[in-house]
């Protein structure tokens, strides 16, 4: 296993990173809410990407994994900014994107910020605007009340412990919302979702794909798979969205 390096960010944070040289474009693998980059997904991925001989970057966001800082500090926009610094400092050719729950939200985040950099992108059970639709909008009045006085709430997680979610992330999220403007995709997209996901709804899959525009996009439902999407039949689905992206260019 290859020691791990890391990066620091213009914002001054330290990020933890493993990167493999290779071809042409670069497989990037954002990782979901308190994951990180040793995650079933994205490290099948560098195997993968290894075998084709296909460059490939994985990292941990701040607050996240080996990076610096503390969960409960961050928020999206940090995040985005982290994502923004690694592709920007680590990689050059164009990107293949592929993104799992929140890093399918960062993932459309990206392409919103650097579209011209991004040859295809891959989600994996993508949870875009989930501070706003999912959190906010399932609070209680407590819940809201305790944002506002305590700062924080704690929600109950079926993977680890509970995630501490604050009234900064919240507040953020609202400046990152990705379903209520223009979400152009100009790339070939590949959707996937399990319809046993408790976490992120079939429902919510579909109004991404509703709602971004893009002239090569499709959704992927794969019954009874869960929020996880890693046994070996989807980790092959996952293997084959990013060889059809490429393909398609």
């Amino acid at each position: 296993m290859a020691a791990t390096t890391f990066l620091e960010t213009p914002q001054g944070r330290r990020l933890a990173y493993h990167k493999s040289e290779g071809a042409g474009p670069t497989v990037v693998f954002l990782g979901g809410l308190k994951s990180d980059m040793e995650g079933t997904k994205a490290v099948h991925l560098e195997d993968w990407a290894r075998a084709r001989g296909q460059a490939y970057l994985r990292f941990d966001y701040s607050g996240h994994g080996e990076s610096s800082g503390r969960f409960e500090e961050g928020c999206i926009g940090d995040w985005h900014e982290d994502t923004v610094a690694a592709v920007s400092a680590l990689t050059e050719r164009p990107l293949i994107v592929v993104g799992s729950s929140m890093g399918g939200w960062q993932a459309l985040l990206l392409a919103r910020a650097m579209p011209e950099r991004i040859a295809g992108m891959v989600t994996i059970a993508a949870a875009p605007d989930f501070t706003e639709d999912g959190y906010w909008a399932s609070f209680t009045d407590a819940q809201k009340e305790a944002l506002e006085t305590v700062g924080h709430v704690e929600l109950p997680s079926d993977y680890m412990e509970p995630y501490i979610i604050t009234k900064r992330m919240i507040e953020d999220g609202r400046t990152r919302l990705v379903l209520r403007s223009p979400l152009n995709l100009p790339f070939p997209v590949r959707f996937l979702q399990g319809t046993a996901d408790t976490a992120v709804s079939t429902e919510t899959a579909v109004r991404l794909l509703d709602h971004a525009s893009g002239p090569d996009m499709r959704l992927l439902l794969v019954k009874d798979a869960d929020h996880r999407f890693s046994d070996g039949p989807c980790l092959g689905l996952i293997e084959d969205g990013v060889r059809d992206v490429m393909g398609a260019n």
